[in-house]
């Protein structure tokens, strides 16, 4: 082994010789070679000659072989391998020999083999340099897979001729055979890929094949387009069995403040025979001046069922938003624009509140002489329907609006809360907040004209934590907490459209108004009472429980049976939270009646480890018309997926009805991942439903050739066998 002095020595010594032989008119200092070799001589014809251990440094290039001579006369470098070239960080040649010139730029290599990126090789007898930018191989190779024993590898391309662009980041193939185990499986007389370092280019995509019972057997082909730097667009002509013809686009845009993408399709198919299908989605995002940010994203379809026929996610009430909005330590500004259309079947958009606008601002500030924190909000909201009947359905209190009301509503809140610490520990409350609401309704002959609202509400609260800590370093914190609140009975004489769907959980046991939008507010007297339990144990797991329930002073009738508020005493509420060291995760929140019934249940588990990831859910409600839910609903809800081994992963999820006894939707998937290809499988089926009367089946298949782009990160590579 060669010690670090004399390597010195030599290089040094290489420097001055490469000095003496070159031009000092013709070449700079900058680009001149380093050179390092165990022996180094000049022979009688003025060859300097280089053998053992080899390594010639030049502009970025780092050659190593075991013996090079260079030729002063004709400026070139004759070499004798094991030769490696490594050319910047992505491309390194292998040879026996070669015969290059001074620069490494121009030359031939025998017995030689390309790597690009630590992933794709290519292989010849006789490798090219031209130009410094050109690599040119003849009866080529290609392949990212690796070969055991001389077999033939997984896939692989063999050509008459390969060039590699360095400049361009492409490699062109002719007369190019694709190969599966060493069997032909496609001829392309002229084929054109990305090298792995390019990250964005013109070209096709990887194709996509996809099978349903609707549409039969299709297949994708993405052609990707690059339209300069900051813009591209993609198209996908999908063709399938049962005469399916779709053209799918994709638009993006990027700024120097923000972005845009939009997407469409357009379908003919025996589905809805003679009727043109489509959809198109925009979404979009830009940074304003003074920290303020505008986003949008809207979305219009055909009809209910192209979605789902076609594979995509979306829903059967359609919404567009306009925004902006500003977020701050103490303060939020927010402005939106919100387009709502239905396709739900038998839903009419003409009694729906099509067009939504709702500004707010809300400011957080200190108490001033009476401490504490305050806060004022200021909010806008309103609503248009097409409709212009007046008429109520279901009555003045029923949950159904008037065919055609229009409502605008302005709203100032003020509220302010204050702490103080007791003896023994105690923390005690106050907390206040007062709102004025003005409305004006029109078309609507239960809820007309310019009615107002001023309503307000004090609460005292009391806190008592224990904590404790154990001798093995567990912690213990048990908190009860009793809120008392007061706030007008009155009678509620506006309409309510935003808050019909009431939550009642550990975050809103303590509040003072448990109604979600503006519209309603919780009235009455009422005691909230709860206590919670948390352990930290020094293992790494954590758990947290809760019980409480409201004490009300008379029962006003503002809740429906399903949200566990209504009657003079709420529902009991339940909840735990365990987080394990392992991965694992298990909530539970249950509200139960006096009869010990189950109002509502909700589990989830999640379960994350090194080769699985399992996630699953159980929900239950009860029937409440009030809520448009007239039947329990139970349903079990299961998503995950395993790592077989280093590169097969299989994956499956499922939604059942346990109310009905039928699945909703099924789905299975299988991966394959090494270093050379990526292959997905995929079966799901969607069963018919309230809103779907018609199953289907889909099925879908994408293979990817690791080595080509930089989109598809390499798995493990494959062992041989001895």
């Amino acid at each position: 082994m060669r010690s670090p002095m004399l390597r010195r020595l030599l290089t040094t010594l290489a420097t001055v010789a490469l000095l003496t032989l070159t031009p000092a008119q013709t070449t700079s200092a900058q680009e001149m070679a380093a050179l390092v070799a165990d022996t180094v001589r000049i022979d009688a014809g003025g060859k300097l000659i280089a053998d053992g251990g080899v390594e010639v440094f030049y502009q970025g290039s780092t050659l190593r072989a075991a013996s090079i001579t260079y030729d002063r006369a004709a400026d070139r470098l004759t070499i004798t391998g094991p030769i490696v070239l490594v050319d910047g960080d992505n491309t390194i040649l292998v040879a026996s020999q070669a015969d290059l010139s001074a620069d490494l730029t121009e030359g031939v290599l025998t017995s030689a083999r390309l790597v690009l990126n630590r992933e794709l090789q290519l292989a010849a007898n006789q490798i090219q340099r031209v130009g410094g930018r050109y690599t040119q191989l003849d009866n080529a190779v290609a392949s990212s897979c690796k070969i055991c024993n001389g077999a033939a590898p997984l896939w692989e391309i063999r050509a008459r001729r390969v060039l590699h662009d360095q400049q361009e980041r492409q490699i062109y193939f002719d007369h190019a055979q694709f190969r599966v185990s060493g069997l032909p499986v496609a001829y392309f007389p002229r084929l054109r890929m990305p090298d792995p370092t390019l990250t964005r280019t013109s070209g096709f995509l990887r194709p996509q094949l996809r099978t349903t019972s609707g549409l039969g057997t299709g297949i994708k082909l993405p052609y990707f387009q690059t339209l300069g730097p900051h813009r591209d667009l993609t198209i996908t002509p999908y063709l399938s069995t049962k005469s399916g013809r779709t053209v799918e686009l994709r638009y993006r845009q990027a700024f120097a403040t923000g972005q845009i993408e939009l997407n469409g399709a357009v379908s003919r198919d025996e589905l809805i025979p003679g009727d043109t299908r489509y959809y198109m989605t925009a979404v979009g995002q830009f940074a304003l001046p003074r920290d303020f940010a505008l986003t949008f994203d809207g979305i219009l379809v055909s009809d209910p069922d192209y979605q789902q026929d076609y594979g995509l996610p979306g829903s059967d009430r359609l919404l567009s938003r306009v925004e902006i909005s500003r977020t701050q330590r103490n303060e939020l500004i927010q402005a939106r624009l919100v387009g709502i259309r239905s396709i739900r079947p038998g839903e009419s958009n003409a009694t729906l509140p099509t067009i939504v606008t709702d500004m707010t601002y809300h400011r957080r500030f200190s108490g001033g002489l009476l401490g504490g924190e305050a806060g004022l909000r200021f909010q806008t909201h309103g609503h248009y329907r097409s409709s212009s009947d007046p008429t109520d359905p279901d009555g003045r209190y029923g949950p159904l609006p008037a065919l055609g009301r229009d409502v605008t509503r302005a709203s100032l809140r003020l509220d302010w809360r204050r702490n103080w610490d007791l003896p023994l520990g105690i923390i005690a409350g106050t907390l206040g907040e007062v709102t004025a609401d003005a409305y004006r309704i029109t078309q609507d002959n239960s809820f007309g004209g310019t009615p107002s609202r001023l309503h307000g509400g004090v609460a005292v609260e009391l806190r008592w934590p224990w904590a404790k800590s154990g001798a093995g370093g567990t912690g213990h914190v048990i908190e009860p907490v009793v809120q008392f609140v007061w706030a007008p009975k009155g009678t509620e004489s506006l309409p309510n459209e935003d808050s019909l769907l009431v939550e009642f959980d550990e975050g809103n046991l303590f509040s003072m108004n448990r109604y979600p939008g503006s519209d309603a507010t919780e009235r009455g007297g009422r005691l909230n009472v709860g206590v919670g339990y948390t352990r930290v144990d020094p293992a790494g797991w954590t758990l947290s429980t809760a019980v409480g329930r409201v004490f009300r002073t008379e029962d006003l009738g503002q809740f429906s049976a399903a949200s566990g508020l209504d009657g003079r005493n709420s529902d009991w509420l339940a909840a735990a939270h365990l987080t394990l060291p392992q991965g694992m995760g298990i909530s539970q929140r249950v509200l139960i009646n006096d009869g010990f019934k189950l109002t509502k249940s909700e589990t989830r588990l999640d379960l994350a480890g090194a080769r699985y990831g399992i996630a699953g859910s159980y929900v239950f409600l009860t029937a409440d018309p009030a809520e448009e839910r007239p039947a329990d609903i139970a349903e079990l809800a299961f998503d995950g997926s395993y790592k077989i081994n280093d590169v097969w992963t299989a994956r499956a999820q499922a939604r059942y009805d346990l109310e009905t006894r039928r699945a909703n939707r099924t789905g299975l998937g299988i991966q394959f991942r090494n270093e050379c290809v990526l292959v997905d499988l995929s079966l799901s089926r969607r069963y018919a439903s309230s809103t779907s009367v018609k199953p289907t089946t889909d099925f879908g298949l994408s293979v990817d050739l690791v080595g080509f782009g930089a989109g598809t990160i390499a798995g493990p590579a494959r062992s041989c066998r001895r």
